[in-house]
């Protein structure tokens, strides 16, 4: 295929060159009716492109095949058999892949450090998760995916379960043996699914962590927005091999998708599936270059250390990283993540991918710049000096990676729709959860619906509450109070 080619892109220069009049939403026809101070702010150019996307964009039947051309074009780019945009985000993306393998009632392996869109989809779909324990770094207090001998072990303990998912990069840029995870799978005929939410960039530059297509994956899950030059909400999910057919994956995607997808979105994506193609080993060597130097230089800030192969890689750890996470430990200012992150906003308006109880991380693409790289090390080298004011003395309290663990005694769907209740988070422990508690970012619940709940948990989230920790997707987001299902035998006021 001419990959030079951009399908979306040039229907919509070729529906501005026609002059074509809607009667058809958007309402605000291409910004005509749009409130000027809108305007003012969003620019006339975004409206102007906000356009259907059939009966628009396209005819009324689609038979120009502008969407399915621009998809073939994705999936030739990157060495799939088959490429489906969405325009919902990845968190629908890895759904449709879920609900692909596996229907209600029946078992799926998961790794148990899958981000909350893959708890989401085990409510929605009623799939009973087998959960495989992600590599637990003990020194550093961080998860890592979890390894092909521990996928091996869980088919072995569940036969029947119709196949796996794993998260890699992790948000921390830590990556999975996938391709041993997938010799684990097809060994068994079961498919392996892989949520590379971060990884969309990495087909393009042969010095960053194997993608998942190489690796024999099968269905993989990319949101392009995160590290590729993709709008918000811009994903792709690809396919290859036939232990799951094209027609099933696109079934449940037309279940889960909206019926009006952003022909934005889409044009972004087809945009920028052709610079990759074009410039994305150049970029990405530049980015990577950038990276290098800039890990050099924050490393040399007192009391700060640089985590990268020699701390993530190697036995029982991640077997990969992608260098362009730069993920900064500050324990030994003995200050949070969560303070340093909001300091750097307030004094340097430095937004920062993600902030735990004792780092902070950048996230780099091929976009940043030595003036962006300028910014951030200043910032950095800033807040050395005035870590002192920082200091609240109140640690967050994380157990050990064996007292994290909870029991799922209820499917996530069962707990999450049954009749439930909401305790003070002091009388929780013992009762199962019906909601997700899940530290943001990353994303990745410390506790979902259907685990039974422990004093060791509860008290993480509530010093990390107290810390600065974000817990938006409780009912009640400063965690003093938990929603829990309500049991047999157990008196207590529904809600």
């Amino acid at each position: 295929m001419d990959q030079s080619k951009t399908p979306v892109l040039d229907a919509l220069a070729a529906y501005h060159e026609t002059g074509q009049t809607p009667f058809t939403p958007p309402g605000h026809k291409q910004g005509r009716g749009a409130d000027p101070r809108v305007r003012a702010v969003l620019g006339d150019a975004v409206f102007r492109s906000d356009v259907l996307a059939t009966s628009g964009l396209d005819d009324r039947t689609s038979s120009h095949g502008v969407i399915e051309e621009a998809q073939a074009l994705m999936a030739e780019a990157v060495g799939a058999d088959h490429a489906f945009f969405s325009t919902c985000g990845s968190s629908l993306s890895v759904k449709s892949a879920m609900l692909s393998v596996a229907g209600p009632h029946e078992e799926l392996l998961v790794g148990r450090d899958a981000h909350k869109s893959v708890v989401s989809g085990l409510i929605l779909s009623g799939i009973r998760p087998v959960w495989v324990d992600p590599q637990w770094d003990a020194e550093r207090h961080l998860a890592h995916p979890p390894s092909a001998e521990a996928f091996e072990a869980a088919f072995a303990a569940h036969p029947d379960a119709r196949g796996a998912l794993v998260t890699t990069p992790t948000p921390y840029g830590t990556c999975s043996d996938l391709a041993a995870i997938a010799e684990v799978c097809h060994a068994r005929g079961k498919p392996l699914v892989v949520d590379e939410a971060w990884g969309a960039h990495l087909p393009f530059h042969p010095d960053l962590p194997t993608w998942a297509m190489d690796a024999g994956a099968d269905v993989c899950v990319t949101s392009v927005h995160k590290m590729g030059s993709g709008l918000e909400q811009s994903s792709v999910f690809h396919l290859q091999g036939d232990l799951v057919k094209p027609e099933v994956l696109k079934s449940r995607e037309d279940l889960l998708g909206t019926t009006s997808p952003s022909v934005l979105v889409y044009a972004a994506l087809d945009g920028w599936r052709r610079q990759m193609v074009e410039q994305g080993k150049a970029l990405y060597g530049d980015a990577l270059e950038l990276a290098r130097q800039l890990r050099d230089q924050i490393a040399r800030i007192d009391g700060v250390r640089v985590h990268g192969r020699e701390d993530f890689c190697g036995p029982g750890k991640a077997a990969d990283t992608d260098p362009l996470q730069i993920i900064i430990d500050i324990s030994a200012w003995n200050v949070t993540g969560y303070r340093a992150a909001d300091w750097l906003r307030r004094h340097h308006r430095v937004n920062l991918h993600l902030a735990d109880h004792r780092r902070i991380s950048a996230q780099l693409t091929h976009a940043d710049d030595e003036c962006s790289a300028r910014v951030l090390l200043t910032a950095l080298t800033d807040l050395a000096a005035y870590v002192g004011e920082l200091r609240t003395g109140q640690p967050v309290e994380v157990p050990a990676p064996a007292r994290l663990r909870l029991e799922q005694t209820a499917l996530p769907r069962d707990a999450f729709f049954g009749p439930t209740e909401q305790v003070p988070w002091q009388k929780a422990a013992g009762r199962i959860a019906a909601e997700m508690l899940t530290p943001y970012p990353p994303g990745i619940p410390a506790a979902l619906p259907g685990e039974r709940l422990t004093d060791d948990v509860l008290r993480y989230l509530r010093s990390g509450v107290e810390a600065g920790m974000v817990v938006p997707d409780a009912a009640d987001t400063e965690v003093n109070s938990v929603r829990v299902s309500i049991e047999s035998g157990r008196a207590g006021a529904g809600a």
